[in-house]
């Protein structure tokens, strides 16, 4: 049996190949974190992220207690030793089997290099090398980055929409709005996650749920408001801003109306069973029902 062959029936070296490729397609080396230097440079990456120096994301105690229970600080270097991303995750209770990644971030300097997806793939072979199947994470469902990088680079699944779920986060990114945010769940080992991992992930295209007999849940206005529509269809599309953190920045009263009508529309679809299926890089969710 060939070395290529062997790669594709072994989940796990298929994972670590994966991994590896995408640090090295990122200009970037991955690695677990342990020592309370580098854990100090994840916590000053956060603050610069998040500008919460006075209320960090997370604390240089938490992060220690964290690694030494056995749980997952992943961070991410240039080549000058320079940390420019980090990914903090700790386990659920036994019987779930899952690891529950709590932070992400990457420095702003290295925007679309895909550190973020690198550094994913490493906490996906990680997982698997202790067993675990699955990762679960929220991300805020306005952030239709977010969402495009969860749910079509990465091929995850939400399974629940929680509302205001932080409270207060009074910060850079959040500003005052409230923290609703989608639960996703990663199963490590489904053939879509394998395929997006390799960098197979296709996003869904509006224009064809259209042609098919979707319909229009929450739609966008000339002014860039959102619109409610039918809540009735088989396949539902749910709109959200391009650019949600420069709206909070200019139009906070507009950004608050976008934050309860997407609450609304799609925290029903799914309490009612619908399930999202995809994400159009325009700004839609793709929400079916009967699956």
């Amino acid at each position: 049996m060939d070395d290529v062959t062997k790669v594709a029936l072994d989940p796990q070296l298929d994972a670590d190949r994966t991994a590896e490729m995408a640090a090295t397609a990122a200009g970037i080396v991955v690695r677990e974190l342990t020592e309370l230097a580098e854990l100090e440079q994840v916590l000053d990456l956060y603050v610069r992220i998040w500008g919460r120096e006075a209320n960090p994301p997370m604390t240089l105690e938490l992060l220690r207690a964290f690694t030494k229970a056995g749980n997952y600080v992943g961070g991410a270097f240039v080549d000058d030793g320079r940390l420019v991303g980090a990914c903090v995750g700790f386990f659920h209770a036994p019987a779930d089997d899952a690891l529950h990644s709590h932070i992400a971030g990457v420095d702003a300097t290295m925007v679309d290099r895909h550190v973020g997806f690198a550094l994913k793939l490493h906490q996906r072979a990680w997982a698997l090398q202790r067993g675990v199947s699955d990762i679960a994470w929220t991300f805020d469902p306005l952030v239709s980055r977010n969402a495009y990088f969860n749910l079509v680079k990465l091929a995850a699944r939400p399974v629940e929409y929680l509302p205001n779920f932080y409270g207060a986060m009074v910060d850079s990114i959040n500003g005052s709005d409230e923290t609703d945010r989608l639960l996703v769940r990663w199963n490590l080992l489904d053939p879509a996650v394998e395929l997006a991992c390799s960098g197979g992930g296709a996003p869904a295209v509006v224009a064809d749920e259209l042609a098919a007999g979707a319909v229009t849940a929450v739609g966008m206005d000339d002014d860039g408001g959102p619109v409610r529509g039918r809540l009735d269809g088989e396949t539902s599309l749910v709109a959200v801003p391009r650019d949600i953190s420069g709206l909070r920045a200019t139009d906070a009263a507009l950004a608050r109306r976008w934050r309860v009508e997407v609450r609304e529309v799609l925290g029903e679809l799914l309490r009612d069973g619908a399930r999202i299926t995809g994400f159009d890089r325009q700004g839609w969710y793709v929400v079916r029902r009967g699956l």
